[in-house]
């Protein structure tokens, strides 16, 4: 007959013995990560090392495209003389004017359509009629009824901000929750509570949303608006450097817009995050 093992030796001693764990440490908890704006400088610094070597290299004259240290010399001089500090302020308040307007007149649009029956009926046919019209096109219309002023760069800027916060807007009201509106009728609130207190911050995410988008249209109409004869602002810059063929210049003035949008959508995001506060949203894993 085969021996059976002894069964281990469990003594008072040893069951009162503590019994020592090593802790486990995943795997990915002994890497030390990347931090996020590291991993989000990657692709632009690739890019602009890969321009620098293929402008060394000879593979990108200078006529086609200026090397990105050129380009930043012409940047340091644009900024030394004082050129390119005065064609910003000069973008941003034709910016800002534009999206003054055209955000007033989007939103209160968006607020009479999406509010009443009546007013969707009076505005909303028209509106979407107009939007679907290529507002780039009104350019030549815009000179011969406001000159070549100011007017025509600020109507286009507006004319493109007011299409996207109105649909936006509009489609932010629309999409409240009908449960909620019963709600807060259930519970006695009058029309003009109902609309502060539920209607309005059910429709905040997509004005911001709309404002967003609103912000990126509203630079690209700058681009095209200071094509118009303009004497001052980075368009300008642009048309000046385009006569004497210098595409440092012209890339300096497109990096300038560039920038210039992305702290606007930044400066929105930090806005919304503060706004929308009470909404809980995916943020990606």
């Amino acid at each position: 007959m085969a021996a059976v093992a002894a069964p281990p030796d469990i003594s008072p001693m040893s069951r009162d013995r503590p019994v020592e764990l090593e802790p486990v440490v995943p795997v990915s908890g002994r890497r030390r990560p990347v931090p996020r704006w590291g991993r989000r400088t990657v692709g632009p610094v690739g890019l602009l090392v890969l321009w620098q070597v293929l402008s060394s290299a000879g593979v990108l004259q200078p006529d086609i495209l200026a090397a990105p240290g050129t380009i930043a010399s012409a940047a340091a001089d644009l900024v030394a003389d004082g050129t390119l500090p005065s064609a910003m302020a000069v973008s941003l308040q034709r910016v800002a004017v534009g999206l003054l307007i055209g955000g007033v007149a989007g939103t209160g649009l968006a607020l009479l359509s999406g509010l009443s029956r009546l007013g969707e009926d009076l505005i909303d046919a028209t509106v979407q009629m107009l939007r679907t019209v290529p507002w780039v096109g009104l350019i030549p219309l815009f000179i011969i009824w406001m000159g070549i002023g100011e007017a025509p760069k600020i109507a286009l800027i507006a004319l493109g901000v007011a299409f996207h916060l109105y649909l936006n807007v509009y489609a932010g009201i629309r999409g409240v929750d009908e449960q909620l509106i019963e709600a807060g009728t259930s519970l006695g609130l009058s029309r003009a509570a109902l609309i502060r207190h539920v209607v309005l911050p059910g429709a905040l995410p997509g004005a911001m949303t709309g404002l967003r988008y609103s912000l990126a249209t509203a630079w690209l109409a700058l681009v095209f608006g200071e094509q118009v004869n303009a004497d001052d602002g980075i368009g300008f810059l642009m048309n000046r450097a385009r006569e004497f063929f210098q595409t440092d210049v012209i890339v300096v003035c497109l990096v300038v817009y560039a920038f210039l949008g992305l702290t606007a959508d930044i400066v929105v995001r930090t806005l919304e995050r503060l706004l929308l506060q009470w909404r809980p949203s995916f943020t990606g894993q």
